[in-house]
């Protein structure tokens, strides 16, 4: 359990703590981790650990945990039926899953009123040229009258102030300009405030031609310039080439910091490499002399929790804290969602209540981590409270927590109205409805069969202008195919398709449920057409939809040529494939089709859970019963041969008087009763 095997020439075992259950938490799984004690003090150092500290990291570089990589396009599909999981995909919350959280200021939504200074003079003359700039024009043809009237400080404000409003090109221009004074005003935090907006603007082309050209000078061998290219390559995900900076930066000698240290090990998450690289990473920069921060430790935290490996990270954090080094609310996050993205919600509540013994103040992200693992409960009561204890303490929600209470709501049938009602408060309460909470309204109204309501709530979004996503259409074909309205789903389907908005697997199955339903046979054939240009091929699901509408529309016939077609796609039919062709020809009394597809299915091994074979059973027993003596018998040696219980009996060779054994017994049968 302890992080040897992460270790790149391991130091002794008595290095690592030993747990000892001494403590009790709010979690009994976390008694073991969250206290620890060791003989010998936990250590990556030859020296002895250092003393606490705090950080050192450049001002103007970006923070690990406010890198703004985008986030990437995870398309692996549910196979989850019809809309139980589009909720838990990635929102455009506070907390990003992959690049982290943001700052405690921006989570909590209080920042410094003079971190963006009103622009006066020439700063603000130079401002408000390039926000009225023309095309094809650069800012430096503008910026003749300003020669010599600026200095190197007034420059890196400017382009701060650009920066802030979103003028990447301007900054680009303007960082050009000062390059081509006399002399240059390109300084070394100059580079360190540009580098991570052209980052940030995907422009990495740019920043590396620029970090190219860099001056020889020894002022630009700087740690601070460094760090601030590469968190820029790291934020236009170019991994490779942010490397390629950090090997020149070991090649001119350059001492890395905790900040460099940070931004690797999330380049390296970021990149796919494992937890044991980070580690061994972080190890290399130890024995270089960069001490622990916490901006490098939640890195690595994070690395850890990616993985699954919360114990590890755990007993990281516990280390951390050991030499002085207090977690923060950003730490508790981070190992909070990692327990709730494995379903271990009382070791998230154990941590949450830690934190707030502490002292640490919760943020709103950390009420959001919480809403989403009782949204998925379905415990709106439970959301309702930490909804209320978010604003005792100061905290305003946000769209994203009252998205988590009504899809609480919306997900259980008869509380459509409580999902509408918080939908209602968090309008009243000026909070902006996003794509998802619109999403979470519409399969409320889905789930309660208000398929009218959920269509008006899509127009009103439109009216909004919130562009529906592929979820929102998602729930809305959703509502449409429980009400049969097949005409419906074509009239949506064909708006996806002008709002070039490609479906996943769960619109696709939605699609499909609903024509074949309604005997829209045709259509659905269509589905799986237009699907498969997207390279959406039909699977083992996309048949059993397709065989339980043949089955309910009366035409078992076409249950066999629906399992060739299998069989030609090297499909394998699972057990609702065959339970669902058995009972298709049970319905219609053909027995011997339906006890020939059973005699398959126990052969192949796809036998369905015990409590729905029971039912299998019992309905072809009642079948059965319904049939003279002599089919029930054939029947019954038919089950038990399939399950080996009926033995192999000699024939016996039969007379020639046989055929009047039976009349003979009723003729003397006849003669006794009469003498009597």
């Amino acid at each position: 359990m302890a992080l040897n095997y992460f270790c790149f020439a391991p130091p002794p075992l008595s290095s690592f703590p030993s747990c000892h259950a001494d403590y009790h938490y709010h979690s009994p799984k976390l008694q073991l981790l969250r206290h620890l004690k060791s003989p010998t003090p936990f250590s990556l150092f030859a020296t002895p650990p250092p003393p606490p500290h705090t950080s050192t990291s450049h001002s103007s570089t970006t923070p690990i945990d406010e890198d703004p990589q985008p986030k990437e396009d995870d398309s692996e599909e549910s196979t989850k039926y019809p809309l139980l999981d589009f909720f838990n995909s990635d929102q455009e919350s506070e907390f990003d899953s992959q690049n982290g959280f943001k700052d405690e200021e921006e989570q909590s939504g209080h920042k410094n009123p003079n971190s963006n200074p009103e622009a006066e003079g020439v700063l603000g003359e130079i401002l408000h040229i390039a926000r009225n700039m023309k095309e094809n024009v650069t800012l430096g043809e503008l910026l003749g009258p300003y020669e010599g009237r600026i200095g190197e400080k007034e420059c890196v404000v400017l382009l701060g102030l650009m920066a802030r409003e979103g003028l990447m090109m301007g900054c680009l221009y303007f960082f050009k300009w000062m390059g081509v004074q006399e002399p240059s005003l390109i300084t070394p935090r100059a580079c360190s405030v540009l580098f991570p907006v052209l980052g940030r603007g995907g422009m990495g082309d740019a920043l590396v031609v620029l970090v190219r050209n860099l001056p020889d000078a020894k002022e630009f061998r700087d740690v601070h310039v460094y760090n601030a290219a590469i968190s820029g390559l790291s934020g236009c995900g170019r991994y490779d080439d942010a490397w390629k900076i950090y090997d020149s930066m070991e090649t001119n000698n350059v001492q890395p910091d905790d900040v460099t240290c940070s931004i690797m090990i999330t380049i390296m998450r970021k990149s796919g490499r494992s937890a044991k690289d980070a580690w061994e990473f972080f190890q290399r920069m130890n024995r270089k002399g960069v001490e622990w921060s916490l901006e490098a430790v939640s890195a690595l935290i994070k690395s850890f929790c990616d993985e699954g490996l919360k114990k590890e990270a755990l007993i990281i954090q516990i280390e951390m804290e050991k030499k002085g080094i207090a977690s923060n609310a950003v730490v508790y996050n981070t190992l909070m969602n990692a327990y709730i993205e494995s379903n271990q919600v009382e070791e998230a509540e154990g941590l949450f209540a830690e934190m707030k013994r502490k002292g640490i103040k919760p943020t709103s992200s950390t009420y959001d981590i919480l809403m989403d693992s009782y949204s998925r409960r379905m415990q709106p009561e439970i959301i309702e409270k930490l909804l209320l204890e978010m604003e005792s303490i100061g905290l305003v929600p946000s769209a994203h927590s009252y998205t988590y209470l009504i899809s609480a709501y919306g997900r259980q049938r008869k509380m459509g109205d409580m999902a509408v009602n918080a939908f209602s408060r968090m309008k009243k309460l000026g909070i902006k409805p996003t794509s998802h909470s619109y999403t979470a309204l519409i399969h409320a109204y889905s789930v309660n069969g208000w398929h009218e309501k959920a269509f008006v709530a899509f127009e009103n979004m439109q009216v909004e202008g919130i562009k529906p996503s592929v979820e929102t259409y998602t729930a809305l074909l959703d509502a449409f195919r429980r009400a049969g309205d097949a005409e419906m789903l074509m009239k949506i389907w064909k708006l996806m398709i002008n709002d070039k908005i490609e479906g996943t697997r769960v619109t696709f199955n939605t699609l499909l449920d609903g024509f074949a339903k309604q005997g829209r046979y045709i259509e659905a054939r269509d589905v799986i057409c237009e699907f498969g240009k997207i390279g959406l091929q039909p699977t083992v699901m996309t048949y059993n939809i397709l065989m339980n509408a043949y089955a309910r529309g009366g035409q078992p016939s076409k249950l066999p040529q629906l399992l060739k077609e299998m069989s030609a796609l090297s499909l394998k039919p699972d057990s609702i494939t065959y339970s669902t062709m058995i009972f298709a020809f049970a319905r219609v009394r053909d027995f011997n089709r339906a006890f020939y597809y059973h005699k398959e299915m126990v052969k192949s091994g796809n036998v369905p859970d015990p409590r729905s074979y029971e039912k299998l059973r019992a309905i072809l027993d009642v079948k059965a019963a319904l049939k003279n003596k002599k089919d029930k018998k054939a029947i019954l040696g038919i089950l038990n041969s399939t399950k080996g219980m009926l033995e192999s009996r000699e024939k016996i060779k039969k007379d020639e008087f046989w055929k009047n054994k039976k009349k003979q017994s009723r003729f003397y049968t006849s003669i006794g009763n009469g003498r009597r």
